[in-house]
């Protein structure tokens, strides 16, 4: 049997994690998928935490990087934006894992820097660059948040997710009843419409955010 490397350890470790969630990872389990004793996993990364960071930085190699010579800026910090946000979408047990492991390593450190080079070439200062990329990614994680949830609430509860969830809604919106905004809101929609996010929020909150940056670049100049 041909030996295993970490590379091929780190992807399977993704694909597991993208199955089952960060409970699911275990070095069995890994091995199992592998055709490998769980040793032989260790020997390569050592511990669980280890490959969650192994993990949760390598996804970061699939946001597409676009060329800074051929866009401005503002398109290219809607790109990578965009990018990030999908790639968190499709990976929802990342959201959880940055906030219990350091995630850092050659993936996560191109794309920051690139980030970087954005808002230089919108005209910000060093300072200015790090906020304007931290403030982005911040509402890019925000974003995250609801489809990771949604995720996890999906394998815990299994089977029972739609009488779980109507039964949270029902009571989300007796709650709500009793506020004079949201019971407005709710006598115009469905109570599942009224929990559910707006249609374009990610979008609407990205192009308003840019703004936010362009128009303090203009008044400026």
């Amino acid at each position: 049997m041909p030996r295993l490397t970490k590379d091929e350890i780190v992807r399977a470790a993704v694909e597991l994690l993208d199955a089952e969630g960060l409970d699911g990872l275990n070095m069995r389990s890994l091995g199992a998928r592998l055709g490998s004793a769980a040793t032989a996993v260790y020997w390569h990364v050592t511990s669980k935490d280890n490959l969650v960071q192994l993990a949760g930085d390598v996804v970061w190699d699939e946001i597409e990087l676009p060329d800074l010579d051929d866009l401005d800026w503002r398109t290219a910090a809607t790109a990578m934006a965009t990018g990030l946000h999908a790639m968190m979408v499709r990976h929802p047990w990342l959201v959880q894992a940055m906030a219990s492991h350091m995630i850092y390593g050659p993936g996560k450190a191109r794309f920051d820097d690139h980030t970087l080079a954005v808002y230089e070439m919108a005209g910000f200062s060093d300072d200015e660059a790090d906020q304007a990329a931290a403030s982005v990614f911040m509402f890019v994680l925000g974003n995250a948040v609801g489809p990771a949830a949604s995720v996890s609430l999906a394998r815990r509860f299994g089977g029972d997710i739609e009488d779980t969830l109507r039964e949270a809604m029902a009571k989300a919106t007796d709650i709500a009843m009793k506020f004079p905004r949201l019971r407005a809101r709710l006598d115009k929609v469905a109570a599942a419409e009224y929990n559910a996010a707006p249609d374009q929020t990610f979008d609407i909150g990205l192009t308003a955010l840019l703004d936010g940056f362009e128009n303090g670049l203009s008044r400026r100049r």
